[in-house]
């Protein structure tokens, strides 16, 4: 393990694996860098970095509040720390971290997004406005259950009785483990879930993907997304859904093939 450190004094730990340009991986809501260690294992000809977002696992959070440009400022450390440039790839709202971080115009050499939880057109409900609130409210009163909880029922849309199984698996304590660090999944998304400003400018090579097995709207984000791009791509992922980095295997040919083109 290494660390850098943030433009704030945070400490942002971070592993490498193989050699050549490097790919910053990013994962999303309830991930560290485990979550995503396979995956970059199995990248090809690349430098792969997995990082544990802030206050995740081996980095801490010196921020007071949810800003999300703490964490492109995070992105920002890491791309200097493994040499001055790097690709990204994102799942969920750590796809939307990565697009936000090359729309800032960071030195992003090509851009690769897991299903963005963007909602286009109407093809998914909409939080309710203080859902946000409510998780950080719950997030000061060290209640990592509830906050998991309401992001999953109030902010994903996941049905209630869905939530109250999860709640019994071997799972939920790793998830609420990570469940402080929600806010930054909420606020890196916005209230309306949109498409962000300018992608119409990003000449960055631009893969937009989904399994061809998740939700319909997560397939019309995605490819919403890379219709807006100039540069972008739009893959499915046969026999896939949101879970893929479960199945690594199935999801770095795809990456691989991209990256040798960029």
């Amino acid at each position: 393990m290494d660390t850098t450190t943030s433009q704030d004094g945070s400490r942002i730990a971070y592993e490498s694996f193989g050699n050549g340009p490097a790919v910053i991986l990013i994962g999303g809501a309830f991930n560290n860098r485990g979550s995503v260690s396979a995956l970059a294992q199995a990248l090809t000809g690349h430098r792969a970095i997995v990082y544990d977002r802030r206050g995740r696992g081996d980095s801490n959070d010196k921020a007071t509040g949810f800003d999300p440009a703490r964490e492109i400022e995070d992105i920002a450390a890491l791309i200097e720390a493994v040499g001055g440039q790097a690709s990204l790839f994102g799942h969920s709202s750590g796809a939307v971290l990565a697009i936000a971080a090359a729309l800032h115009g960071l030195p992003v050499t090509s851009l690769m997004a897991y299903e963005p939880p963007y909602a286009v057109d109407g093809a998914r409900p909409l939080p309710r406005p203080e859902v946000r609130g409510q998780i950080e409210a719950l997030v000061a009163k060290y209640d990592r259950d509830g906050a998991a909880a309401l992001f999953l029922e109030g902010q994903v849309g996941v049905p209630a009785q869905v939530v109250a199984e999860m709640r019994k698996s071997p799972m939920w304590a790793d998830m609420i483990t990570l469940a402080h660090t929600l806010p930054y999944d909420v606020a890196i998304c916005g209230p309306e879930l949109a498409l962000p400003d300018g992608l119409g400018d990003l000449a960055t090579p631009t893969l937009a993907i989904s399994g061809d097995r998740t939700q319909p709207w997560m397939t019309v984000a995605a490819k919403a997304f890379a219709a807006a791009v100039p540069n972008g791509q739009y893959v499915s992922i046969p026999g896939e859904d949101h879970s893929v980095l479960h199945r690594p295997e199935n999801l770095a040919p795809t990456l691989n093939n991209f990256l040798s083109k960029t």
